[in-house]
């Protein structure tokens, strides 16, 4: 491996099972324009996984593996340029591992930056190192992630940058933050050379919003219209009175209504309801949580009352539901080690 730059480093990628392809290559392809637009070796990278074995991504692709975790545990205070530990998941949520939490604690105490991309958060959180931070979660993530680590300081945004915590929702995503440390390093106008041979148009910044604007994503542009919903989902595990979102919005009760049924085809209350019946699913189709948990993380005060919402609106109860992705689990999880049998014996 080549010997990395002062100014830059060297970033060893941890990949989990199942990790997004999309959100690895990314975050690899802003660091091999930046040698390339500066001419050298400023950034070099390794591969880890738990067993050295190469790891498979969510769309069945293989990456080979340069060390083992307990090969790379070995070499945790190697001297030289700085380091950087990425944890890279996609979107399933990963299962704990008590070495790689273990690993990355030894990490941190050794004042090592460390990195999260899209399910790579959890070991993270779960190792403690996200407490008291500001961190980027995945829309779809975010219902679990809040409701199992209250110490951290979660965000439906594109990624994060807290001190030495570098998180990020995913995608393309992963790009923008890994360009935002080459900036850093190398300056705007490396930076601004990266996009241009990436046809990237523009460099996103932490904080900025991950999900498409409420005017694209529901094609409305009402402003007033667009104020109750950003309120309703700001509000989904302690809903609040319409009537108490009316004195905001500057409508009253009725003219709320009738703005919802012109431009949603239903009513406020439908609509909410709708909302937290949304965030209820991913909450069962992505969490462990207790079924009377996920009601009450959703506004419901009992379970009957979202059992009999819950059918209405997906055709079958929330048991179902969480059964129905555990065998939907259970059959990817058999293909793919149907698949890594079959490369075994042909090698």
């Amino acid at each position: 491996m080549r010997q990395a730059c002062e100014q830059g480093g060297r970033f060893t990628f941890y990949l989990l099972d199942g990790f997004a392809l999309h959100t690895f290559s990314a975050a690899l392809e802003a660091l091999r324009l930046a040698n390339q637009v500066a001419g050298r070796t400023v950034y070099d990278w390794q591969v880890v996984t738990g067993d050295g074995e190469p790891a498979r991504s969510s769309c069945a692709m293989r990456i080979a593996a340069d060390h083992s975790l307990a090969e790379e545990r070995g070499q945790l205070y190697r001297p030289g340029s700085r380091q950087v530990i990425v944890v890279c998941g996609g979107n399933a949520i990963p299962a704990p591992d008590r070495s790689l939490e273990a690993w990355l604690r030894l990490c941190q105490r050794s004042r090592t930056t460390l990195v999260g991309l899209a399910g790579g958060l959890y070991p993270l959180a779960r190792a403690g190192l996200l407490d008291g931070k500001r961190c980027a979660v995945h829309w779809e993530h975010f219902p679990d992630f809040s409701e199992r680590f209250f110490a951290v300081n979660p965000h439906q945004t594109a990624f994060e940058i807290d001190a030495d915590r570098h998180t990020c929702a995913g995608g393309n995503a992963s790009f923008d933050m890994f360009l935002t440390i080459v900036e850093r390093d190398l300056g705007a106008d490396a930076a601004n050379r990266i996009c241009e041979i990436a046809l990237c148009e523009r460099l996103r910044e932490a904080g900025e919003r991950q999900r498409l604007p409420l005017q694209a994503r529901l094609g409305i542009h009402n402003a007033l219209l667009i104020r109750i919903i950003q309120q309703m989902e700001a509000n989904l595990c302690e809903p609040i009175r319409l009537s108490d979102m009316s004195p905001v919005s500057g409508l009253s009760r009725r003219q709320m209504e009738r703005l919802f049924r012109r431009e949603m085809g239903r009513t406020p209350a439908r609509y909410y309801l709708e909302l937290r019946l949304e965030r209820a699913h991913l909450l069962l189709i992505t969490s462990s949580l207790p079924v009377i948990e996920v009601a009450m993380a959703c506004g419901f005060s009992t379970a009957s009352h979202f059992a009999r919402t819950y059918r209405e609106r997906y055709g079958c109860t929330p048991q179902r539901t969480r059964l129905a992705e555990a065998e939907r689990q259970a059959l990817s999880n058999r293909t793919r080690a149907q698949l890594v049998m079959g490369e075994r014996q042909v090698a």
